[in-house]
């Protein structure tokens, strides 16, 4: 793989983002090349495949989507990074784990920027602090491709996890990086994750080709 497609998609609405993602993956080939979405959503509470209702309390106005990745439910917000790797992990000689592994250490290594003390956990998928979760992760693989990927907490209003079992733990609590004393701009940090990132998916040195627009693989 010569280089990647980043892409800053801005705020956007969670159901055609997600679409996107589904169309992009059925019609790419050997040929294409990966990518990697960046954006926020609208306020939304998303369903994985192994969802169970009850862990849904009380949504109120904010929509629920059932999708395709897996885990549970949990909450996207304005305030909140969204990393998306649309990658061919067969062809990047990849699995499943090790891209889970590389979402979380990413975020492990940019929470150490900050001296912050930041874990996974072999449990429960995503990064901690001090027990408190920071970031989430749901991916789909298809057809040796992966989509969905990582929930970052930047700077964004936590009250609606409290309408739901987060990743489907009761009482579980969430934090974000601005609480932890963190950055907070959501440019600044997708420009720190980022290095990151692809250091973790052995992409040092790979070109990186920004665009801000979405055309699927024809």
């Amino acid at each position: 793989m010569s280089d990647i497609i980043i892409r800053d998609l801005g705020l956007q609405t969670y159901e055609p983002i997600w679409r996107a993602m589904q169309d992009f993956t059925d019609k790419r080939d050997a040929t294409t090349q990966d990518e990697i979405w960046f954006c926020q959503h609208e306020p939304v509470f998303t369903l994985g495949l192994n969802s169970a209702p009850e862990h849904l309390l009380a949504t109120g106005d904010i929509p629920v989507v059932q999708i395709d990745r897996g885990g549970q439910v949990t909450y996207h917000g304005p305030g909140q990074l969204m990393i998306y790797p649309l990658i061919d992990i067969r062809r990047a000689n990849i699995g499943v784990r090790d891209l889970v592994t590389a979402l979380e250490q990413c975020v492990v290594d940019l929470a150490a920027d900050y001296d912050i003390v930041a874990a996974s956990r072999c449990d429960a998928p995503g990064v901690y602090v001090d027990g408190v979760k920071l970031a989430s992760v749901g991916l789909r693989i298809r057809r040796g491709a992966s989509f969905h990927g990582m929930a970052l907490n930047v700077d964004v209003d936590l009250e609606p996890f409290s309408r739901i079992n987060p990743c489907g733990f009761k009482g579980l609590e969430v934090t974000d990086l601005k609480r932890l004393g963190a950055g907070h701009d959501l440019d600044s940090i997708r420009g720190q994750v980022l290095p990151h990132l692809l250091r973790q998916l052995g992409l040092e040195g790979v070109e990186t080709l920004d665009r801000s627009d979405i055309r699927p693989a024809s």
